[in-house]
């Protein structure tokens, strides 16, 4: 538990031995925050031994482990991951590849997939496509990460992204691509990881986050325009929006909210409580430069509201005459089963609310979203299809909510925004 830098220091390090390694960087979206459910998970099979780290979420795993556990299977934790572990570990086919492959196709839902045996590195997405997986090389070694701002980080070069339910493996420095699931007829990749997941100078299946964003704040902008005198981003996510905002509104953009570096980021504290301190610890406004101003603040999205009820409150305190809120995505509505933390519609602010009553809520002089039509408008200039269930409540994977293990289920396989996550 805790943070990698803690962990993994240079001294520990050195003491690992080995030529290769998975790893894995995560937050509890539900459930319980512990150290039982820290990946990659390793067992020991009848077909060798094998590490497993998972992002994404099953969407029958409560099923698949009822099942399990009614054969005699013993679990270790409460993730929905372990049910693939079992299935492996179960399946009856003679090479690991397949057992792997006969375990995948029972479950259901949002898996990218990194796993260790003894002598290979496997690698594979799910037929939807829900979450990213890109491959480089680095010295004649393959390596694998969630964003290509990782390869860029250790010096690698990008190859390519996986597809949509292809299996890489990885054995004596070869590469063999395995094609074992047909794809889904519209990939579904996760939209939220373009609107806030990813980091800006990260590029998924081929397009740029930084200049997806910033789309967003210039469709944001004609779809919503308010008179102001400048336009403030929401640090750091909300910057890449609020520079098109700027652009297309001819608002000059300025940076009135200054941002403690080394505060992790609000949306992936555990509780409550330690999200309101961090918020303020985190934002500082420039009290000598906002008196009077009348301002659009551009947040990426909104999903509990907490958030900007402190933000709005510290423009306020520091003189701002006006504070009106823009938000660069459609409202949260529906909750994600593929692995986001949105565990229920309870949590939205935006269920059951009005952007007039949201904008009540926080404390600013008005509200306004970028429209569902408008948000699609920019995905489909993406090279790939999108899922945008949270926000259009039409899921691509059907879901029986009754099903859905309630658990620690978002897993990154590289770090947020923060050096600390990275």
């Amino acid at each position: 538990m805790g943070l990698v830098a803690d962990i993994f220091h240079a001294g520990k390090l050195k003491r690992l031995p080995g030529r290769y390694a998975i790893g894995h960087v995560r937050y509890s979206t539900s459930g319980d925050s512990d150290v039982r459910n820290a990946q990659p998970y390793y067992a020991a099979t009848d077909a060798g031994r094998v590490a497993l780290a998972h992002n994404g979420n099953l969407v029958n795993a409560r099923a698949i482990r009822t099942e399990l556990e009614g054969r005699g299977a013993i679990f270790n934790t409460t993730s929905d991951s372990e049910v693939i572990v079992h299935l492996l570990a179960r399946s009856r086919e003679a090479t690991f590849e397949e057992r792997l492959i006969d375990a995948i196709s029972r479950v259901k839902g949002a898996y990218t997939l990194l796993m260790l045996t003894d002598d290979a590195l496997i690698a594979m997405r799910d037929p939807n496509g829900f979450r990213p997986l890109s491959l480089g090389r680095l010295d004649g070694a393959w390596v694998a990460a969630s964003e290509t701002c990782a390869l860029d980080l250790i010096g690698a070069t990008h190859e390519r992204d996986l597809d949509a339910g292809e299996v890489v493996v990885i054995r004596r420095g070869r590469l063999r691509s395995l094609r074992p699931f047909a794809r889904a007829s519209r990939e579904t990749f996760c939209i939220f990881e373009h609107i806030y997941f990813a980091r800006p100078d990260s590029n998924l299946q081929g397009n740029n986050v930084y200049a997806f964003r910033k789309e967003c704040g210039r469709v944001l902008a004609r779809e919503r325009p308010v008179a102001a005198d400048m336009v403030v981003p929401v640090l750091d996510s909300g910057t890449g929006a609020a520079l098109g905002y700027a652009e297309e509104s001819g608002i000059p953009y300025e940076t009135a909210l200054i941002r403690n570096q080394y505060v992790r980021r609000t949306f992936i504290e555990p509780a409550q409580s330690s999200r309101d301190f961090s918020v303020r610890v985190k934002h500082n406004p420039m009290r000598g430069f906002l008196g009077g101003k009348r301002i659009v603040l551009v947040e990426d999205s909104i999903v509990r509201g907490t958030t900007l009820i402190k933000i709005v409150g510290l423009l306020r305190s520091a003189g701002a005459r006006e504070v009106h809120v823009r938000v660069a995505c459609p409202p949260t509505i529906g909750p994600c089963h593929y692995g986001i933390d949105t565990p229920t519609r309870e949590e939205l602010i935006a269920t059951g609310h009005t952007p007039e009553q949201i904008s009540e809520i926080i404390g600013s002089d008005s509200l306004a979203y970028l429209s569902l039509e408008g948000l699609r408008g920019i995905g489909r200039q993406l090279k790939h299809g999108t899922c945008d269930a949270c926000f259009s409540d039409e899921y691509p994977v059907p879901i029986d909510e009754n099903d859905v293990v309630p658990q620690l289920s978002l897993f990154r396989l590289v770090g947020e925004e923060d050096d600390e996550e990275a």
